[in-house]
């Protein structure tokens, strides 16, 4: 009897090699995209230096490697610099920054997103000279969106910050900042060639010295704002920037301002504008708890007490001579032994009646408080009649 049953047929093992040599094709073919993106990094960094460098910013990096591979870009660079050149009012004057290294970061699958990292300590100098600044953090980091075309949103964080002057061997310190914040993005439904962006400052823990009594001690701020009477995006120096703003008729709208320092809080709203000559103009409506913590510490008691300098009454003061002030209490003295003093001692409290007579009793946050505007005239600011304060132009 005759074996009948078929003999099987041998399996075709193409299927078998199919899915790995798949696998491999699209590896190959993502490698190949990875490295020819990697490749265009450079590319897309030269061009972007050559806008920046149109508009007075030089950038420049002393190395720079890209990694990342396979699913996103790391472009690092060390000993990176920029040169800012007529940023400033004063054209002849320019500027260079120095850090250690900036990482960046973009994913493949979202390469609109840019991250970037930043390494201190960081110098700043003016041009051909000795470093004036140093600057360091414990982090430092910003994020972009919508690159590389015009971003729609930015970020900067900073924490641990501190600025110090070297003007010797010692470096004395400037700013201390525990934690800051800066946002900005494009206002959505903003009319067409005349786009605005909104931007939000947040500082905790923030000290400023030798700038004004008033920043010399910890304070807290939170500042949303809206930039109106933007031309473009293009890059350009900021005077020129400002220029277009002011011709535009332009404006910042401080639509909240919370600053809080100990007990002291305040809280302002309002407009500001560039006149012809560069400088700021408008008011700010500012509610204050607190109000008797300021006048103290704009020193006016001090400054009669030491003679009052012109140049510090200039800043308070703006149109009293400082002799005639030295003349008036070396004339109270002799004619009743004291008395200028008396009245020295009592300066701060009729400065500070004098801005209540103005201002008008409120309430913030539950606590007694004075309402008032802060002025803008001419980059002179001033609380009440007191002159806190003078803005160099900006172009």
């Amino acid at each position: 009897m005759s074996d009948l049953t078929p003999t099987p047929r041998r399996r075709s093992r193409v299927g078998l090699y199919a899915v790995p040599v798949l696998v491999l094709i699209a590896a190959l073919a993502w490698s190949g995209f990875w490295w020819f993106a990697a490749s265009q990094v450079g590319v897309q960094a030269d061009a972007w230096r050559a806008q920046e460098a149109k508009a007075g910013r030089v950038y420049d990096c002393g190395n720079r490697s890209v990694a990342g591979y396979p699913f996103r870009f790391e472009v690092r660079c060390t000993d990176p610099s920029v040169m800012l050149v007529s940023q400033t009012a004063s054209p002849q004057m320019a500027f260079v920054a120095r850090l250690a290294e900036i990482l960046v970061v973009a994913q493949v699958y979202d390469p609109k997103l840019v991250i970037a990292e930043f390494k201190g300590p960081a110098t700043i100098a003016e041009r051909g000279a000795q470093p004036s600044l140093s600057v360091n953090w414990r982090l430092g980091r910003s994020s972009v969106v919508g690159l590389p075309a015009v971003p729609q949103r930015a970020s900067l964080v900073f924490d641990d910050l501190a600025i110090d002057r070297i003007a010797g061997a010692v470096p004395s310190p400037l700013a201390r900042v525990s934690h800051i914040e800066l946002h900005g993005r494009q206002v959505d439904g903003a009319a067409p060639g005349s786009p605005a962006i909104e931007t939000q400052l947040q500082i905790n823990g923030g000290t400023l010295q030798d700038v004004h009594p008033l920043l010399a001690q910890p304070f807290n701020a939170d500042i949303h704002a809206r930039l109106n009477g933007l031309k473009d995006f293009s890059p350009k120096p900021w005077p020129d920037r400002f220029r277009e703003i002011q011709a535009a008729n332009g404006s910042v709208d401080i639509q909240q301002s919370r600053i809080e320092q100990g007990d002291l809080l305040s809280v302002a709203a309002g407009t500001l504008r560039l006149n012809a000559q560069g400088r700021i103009e408008g008011e700010l409506q500012m509610t204050v708890a607190g109000l008797e913590r300021i006048i103290p510490a704009l020193g006016i008691e001090k400054m009669l007490d030491e003679g009052v300098p012109q140049s510090t009454l200039d800043r308070v003061a703006p149109g009293v001579k400082s002799q005639d002030i030295n003349n008036l209490f070396g004339a109270l003295d002799r004619a009743i032994p004291g008395l200028g003093k008396v009245i020295k001692q009592n300066a701060n409290a009729g400065i500070t009646a004098g801005i209540n007579s103005l201002g008008k009793e409120a309430v913030l946050e539950g606590k007694k408080a004075r309402s008032f505007p802060l002025r803008f005239a001419d980059g002179a600011v001033y609380m009440g009649p007191l002159k806190v304060g003078q803005i160099p132009p900006l172009f």
